[in-house]
């Protein structure tokens, strides 16, 4: 996920609600309180989804467009994460930068990102500006300014901030690298952030053909929630959005991804890595699958906390690895498991992936002990229904849920989900997805100061 960072302004308001003792409830098995919420369709195709929520004077609005870097074509890469940064230039009635300054100066924050599967931005503001608040997200929705002096401008600043995160970073490239050679659907397997020469290809034509086809009333879902009266909201949207005229529908993207049948292998040398790293991918079903859920809790056996098996294995043990980690990416569709390890200076790396798979394995043969399941599921349980006490969360969530599955209900079942995942089920998808020849691996490996840095092989390099 990628975040605008171009401003970052942050007001002193920070609004969560006290909702502490329901998180702790549903951790520990009781029922979470349910999330009451309206679900509207304007003419135009705007969908319309309002929580109200009187605990706290604030209100928060999450737009959600249907459009991340899957949308990309060859040649054009980076056009998603790039409008993130556009739709904050202007637009027929608010000036460059106004937008964050008019939402600052009211005592609230904005900001925005982009993932593969959509592009998401957001107020956090008092909820007597709501208005405000709509007012300056439907004007960018009906009237964005694209110019060659904004684009130059964004242009500039995305590249920027790709040699920050990604081309100047001790391991930068191996987050590129897994998703090309794990992927061969293009959809998936190419960055967020794009390309330099893609971005340096970019024309006004090309920006303003992806403004009109994916940022539209049609493609987008808004969430509001807050302290606001749900009819009273519902007019102010009418008002705002209801004159944008919908767009023809995008085209639909093909994520099919043939199945993998054989390991897939590659390295890079890294000159700014320090230290060795062991990336492993597993392709695994979308988001929101009953074998996701199993497979998020299994990621939280393995490495959540020192108590983990990672952990225990790998750091304290063995001493191979200095950090660990596992999870599950979850994309609308084809997904990946993910693990990580970080090799400890001096240790061998093949000796540090063979720990890897060894606990992996250990999953596969022997049942989870009774204290991991539960401290596994209480964890993600607890992570999402605490995220419930932000007004942000919620209206991010509401947004997510509706764009991605048509269900913004599923708020209010994904914690029970999660609950039901059994230890056999971890046993089971451990051996259905996580082997060998459903497997794609980077390995990292330090490379000389001064060398130059290696592609990976067929991969056309980084």
């Amino acid at each position: 996920m990628l975040i605008c960072r171009g401003w970052r302004w942050r007001a002193a308001l920070r609004a969560t609600l006290p909702v502490a003792a329901v998180a702790l409830s549903a951790a520990v098995g009781a029922t979470a309180q349910t999330v009451e919420f309206s679900d509207t369709t304007l003419e135009n195709g705007l969908r319309v989804i309002i929580a109200e929520d009187h605990v706290a004077p604030v209100v928060s609005i999450a737009v959600n467009y249907d459009v991340g870097s899957r949308n990309e074509r060859r040649g054009r890469t980076g056009f998603a994460h790039l409008f993130e940064h556009m739709m904050f230039e202007g637009s027929e009635n608010v000036g460059d930068g106004e937008h964050f300054l008019l939402v600052a100066n009211n005592g609230g924050d904005v900001n925005g990102t982009t993932d593969k599967d959509r592009t998401l931005y957001f107020e956090r503001m008092p909820s007597n500006q709501l208005e405000l608040g709509l007012f300056l997200e439907a004007d960018r929705m009906a009237s964005l300014d694209i110019t060659p002096e904004n684009l130059d401008n964004q242009r500039n600043a995305v590249q920027e901030e790709r040699r920050l995160r990604i081309d100047n970073q001790p391991h930068g490239h191996t987050f590129e690298a897994v998703d090309e050679l794990a992927y061969e659907n293009f959809a998936y397997a190419h960055s967020i952030i794009g390309s330099m020469t893609d971005l340096n290809a970019a024309t006004v034509t090309d920006v303003s053909s992806f403004f009109r086809t994916y940022y539209a009333p049609n493609n987008a879902v808004l969430a509001i929630v807050g302290s606001v009266d749900t009819a009273a909201a519902l007019e102010l949207v009418r008002k705002y959005f209801g004159p944008i005229q919908r767009q023809p529908p995008p085209p639909e993207v093909d994520l099919t991804e043939p199945p993998q049948t054989a390991e897939r292998r590659a390295s890079y040398d890294d000159p700014l890595a320090r230290l060795a790293r062991v990336d492993i991918a597993y392709h695994i079903p979308e988001s929101l699958s009953a074998d996701h859920d199993a497979l998020s809790v299994l990621s939280t056996v393995l490495s959540s906390g020192r108590s983990s098996r990672l952990y225990q294995g790998i750091v304290r043990d063995t001493q191979l690895g200095v950090q660990v980690g596992a999870f599950a990416v979850s994309n609308r569709g084809p997904s990946l498991f993910r693990v990580i390890g970080i090799a400890a200076p001096g240790a061998d790396v093949a000796a540090l992936e063979a720990a890897l798979y060894e606990e992996i394995d250990r999953i596969k043969a022997e049942p989870v002990e009774s204290w991991e399941l539960d401290k596994a599921r209480n964890d993600a349980r607890r992570s999402f229904v605490s995220s419930l006490g932000s007004s942000l969360q919620r209206a991010i969530l509401l947004s997510r849920y509706t764009l991605f599955y048509d269900d913004p209900g599923q708020i209010n079942t994904r914690a029970e989900r999660v609950a039901a995942v059994s230890a056999e089920d971890l046993r089971r998808v451990a051996r259905e997805y996580l082997v060998e020849s459903n497997r794609s691996v980077i390995i990292t490996i330090p490379a000389p100061a001064g060398a130059p840095s290696g592609g990976a092989p067929g991969q056309g390099g980084f």
